[in-house]
């Protein structure tokens, strides 16, 4: 994974709940930075990663995803408080996507993917427990006509919890009623097999070594940054052999859609 250095901040972007930005860095790239110093901490970070980097393994579109090192004092020349007060309390590492100028919403009433690719992206939301895909907050855009997912901070719920994340792991994932794309997810069992066989225990441990040992500093649960990241990789692989609960799940919910 890149690093870059965050050398001008450009925009706000207040649709956002965590008010990430459009910033430039060291390599003239534009990206939408997250930063640690939001509300939602650090572990939005590390679900936008490893849940970014599944969608990745899985052979879906997400833009690039880079690790941003941030200089505090870039809040000097920010004329708002509260932008202010939020690249102050992120400085560090950080992380952006790759800004896709140009890009749309997408809309489910005017751009119908394909029944495979529906059904790729309700199984991955599905196994990383992505809460926010729905018609109201889609978090999908369309660039150069394709679909792009994005905005994945909020998946991996499990890990506000980590005393209930063996439950988690082994349960159906109720909320994938409400996706956006369900309606047209109709092949969920033929892409199954497959997609379970692209996060394998070798492309999660992959990708979990991913995360900054920064980021896992602050979490009371574990003893050390080890310990920290070997849980979630035991976490995935239980719900990797699991997955027949929450594929039947969105089989059942897809089959009240239809």
């Amino acid at each position: 994974m890149r690093s870059v250095v965050a050398t001008r901040y450009v925009t706000p972007l207040r649709e956002g709940g965590s008010l990430p930005a459009v910033i430039e860095a060291d390599d003239e790239g534009m990206y939408v930075m997250k930063f640690r110093g939001a509300g939602q901490g650090v572990k939005a970070l590390i679900a936008e990663l490893i849940a970014g980097e599944f969608a990745r393994a899985l052979g879906l579109p997400v833009p690039e995803i880079v690790l941003v090192e941030l200089d505090p004092d870039m809040a000097r020349t920010e004329p708002d408080p509260e932008i202010q007060h939020l690249i102050r309390a992120s400085g560090g590492l950080n992380l952006a996507l790759d800004y896709l100028p140009g890009s749309l919403n997408y809309d489910p009433l005017v751009d119908r993917p394909e029944a495979e690719l529906a059904s790729r992206i309700v199984w991955f939301d599905a196994f990383v427990s992505n809460v926010d895909r729905t018609a109201r907050n889609t978090n999908l855009l369309m660039w150069h006509r394709r679909l792009y997912l994005i905005d994945h901070g909020a998946a991996l719920y499990f890990h506000h919890d980590w005393s209930s994340a063996s439950r988690s792991a082994a349960a159906p994932f109720a909320m994938i009623k409400d996706h956006v794309l369900l309606p047209f997810a109709t092949r969920l069992r033929e892409v199954d097999l497959e997609l379970a066989g692209r996060v394998d225990e070798s492309a999660i441990a992959r990708i979990v070594s991913l995360v900054p040992e920064s980021w896992f500093e602050e979490e009371p649960a574990f003893d050390d940054a080890a310990q920290h990241r070997l849980a979630y990789i035991e976490y995935f692989c239980r719900r990797l052999s699991g997955r027949s609960a929450f594929v039947e799940e969105a089989i059942r919910a897809q089959s009240i859609h239809v």
